[in-house]
């Protein structure tokens, strides 16, 4: 009887080692997962890089673990076609990824996308909120597509007369509500939940968190508004446009002109701009909140050793910067985005003012990943950066409809061309000395040798979409 039991425990010793080394051999082999945040007109006014007024401490918390890019772009600002180009990794071109209505399926529907290629090596893909401009946009590229109610703000859920006159409403409020009252709150809970679920079927993921913030309207609950004194907000030094600059540069910011409230032409009020910058900072904290909150699932569920999280804005935004509103432009404001790349076990806060664009983050996380990358992703891998090496690449293109903008250094270089590739106005600001962008160098005798050697450079980079 003692020899059974003895040689029963010696069976359950082995079990047991063989299984640990099993659990432990299969730990070091997955593949890393993917917590993929989208994050609609966030600038990169942010306490970590600098904005001490705002009050992001997840954000912060989060950048403290990951490499922060100083100077990323996204190569269109504009949601749709910005949303597309990243996701499949090919750059805008004149007559390619012009503006919201852009969709990959009709676009590049024979590219395969970032989460397509994820599924196509056996991850589980989740689409939840706005990851793609078009709700069922790529949709054989997801497992499943969620997205929470329509309404952006709680008025236009409660005020049936209010739904009845307007498509937009007003373009702020802070109703007294519970965080899961608004979108971005629902979509926290259905993220976790996904977390959850992940955890216990042990499959690779990538999972989307595609928040609805900082995006107009301004709607956030009440407490985020509470944040911040009205009394202290201040319009931005930009607010003017120079005569130096060309009046194709700028916009009549239509898209805030649609909610209720807002003048239909001219400037707005002093009152009115203070009250959109309140309400933006309002949801900057507020998605802030809710973005912690699944960071903080991530690791209760044991998670966060082996998932690669990266959080960028799908453009920058114009906040009364040169009396403009909203995105459209290629002012710096609306093409310079937050972008975090957290990477388990090589990254800590570490910064770099490489400069990146967002063509460059799907050959990113593939190599990542350990997979091959397609020949239609034509950016270059941010891993060297990641590894601590110096980029080999110094400029970034991006465009808005006729403008193009060669990014080079300090230097931001603008070209308005027609259908033959021929310019009617240029723009050029050096940050060194002008970082507001004020003074266009571009028609000044002294730097005619230097707008001219950027022209040349410009359509190189770009190559044949001048045409």
């Amino acid at each position: 009887m003692k020899k059974y039991i003895f040689l029963t425990l010696i069976a359950l010793v082995v079990i047991t080692s063989c299984s640990i080394q099993k659990q432990n051999t299969e730990t070091q082999t997955k593949p890393p997962n993917i917590l993929f945040i989208a994050v609609d007109d966030l600038r990169p006014e942010l306490n970590f890089y600098g904005a001490k007024h705002i009050y992001s401490p997840s954000l912060d918390k989060l950048a403290s673990e990951s490499l922060v890019f100083d100077q990323a772009y996204c190569n269109i600002p504009v949601c749709g076609a910005s949303r597309t180009s990243l996701l499949t990794g090919v750059r805008p071109t004149r007559t390619q990824m012009l503006d919201a209505r852009t969709q990959k399926d009709i676009d590049l529907p024979d590219v395969v996308s970032l989460p397509m290629l994820f599924k196509q090596n056996g991850y589980t893909t989740i689409s939840n909120g706005k990851i793609y401009h078009h709700k069922k946009d790529d949709a054989l590229a997801w497992d499943e597509i969620w997205h929470p109610d329509r309404l952006w703000d709680f008025a236009l859920k409660e005020n049936q007369e209010l739904r009845e006159r307007t498509k937009r409403g007003l373009p702020f409020e802070k109703a007294d509500v519970a965080d899961s009252v608004y979108r971005d709150g629902k979509l926290a809970l259905k993220v976790i939940n996904d977390l959850k679920k992940l955890k216990k079927q042990n499959q690779s993921f990538f999972l989307t968190m595609g928040v609805a913030k900082p995006h107009l309207p301004f709607t956030a609950p009440k407490k985020y508004w509470d944040l911040y004194d009205r009394e202290s907000i201040k319009l931005p030094e930009s607010y003017v446009q120079p005569e130096s600059t060309p009046k194709v540069a700028f916009h009549k910011f239509g898209e805030l002109r649609q909610y209720e409230s807002v003048p239909k032409k001219g400037d707005i009020s002093d009152e009115m701009a203070k009250e959109l910058i309140h309400g933006y900072y309002a949801c900057v904290s507020y998605i802030d909140a809710q973005i912690g909150l699944v960071l903080e699932e991530l690791e209760n569920q044991g998670l966060a050793d082996n998932t690669i999280v990266i959080l960028w804005g799908d453009h920058g935004w114009n906040l009364g910067d040169h009396k403009l509103w909203c995105k459209h432009v290629t002012f710096e404001k609306a093409l310079r985005t937050p972008l975090i790349l957290k990477v388990p076990g090589k990254t800590s806060g570490q910064r770099t003012d490489a400069i990146t664009e967002y063509i460059d983050v799907y050959p990113t996380l593939a190599e990542l990943a350990g997979l091959n990358v397609p020949k239609t992703a034509v950016g270059q891998s941010m891993v060297p950066i990641l590894n601590g090496d110096t980029s080999e690449k110094d400029w970034a293109v991006c465009k808005f409809k006729d403008a193009v903008t060669l990014i080079k250094g300090d230097l931001f270089y603008t070209e308005w061309t027609d259908v033959e590739g021929v310019a009617y106005e240029r723009m050029l600001f050096d940050h060194k000395t002008d970082p507001l962008e004020l003074d266009n160098l571009a028609e000044k005798k002294e730097y005619a040798e230097v707008v001219e050697k950027l022209s040349i450079e410009l359509r190189q980079k770009w190559g044949d979409q001048f045409l």
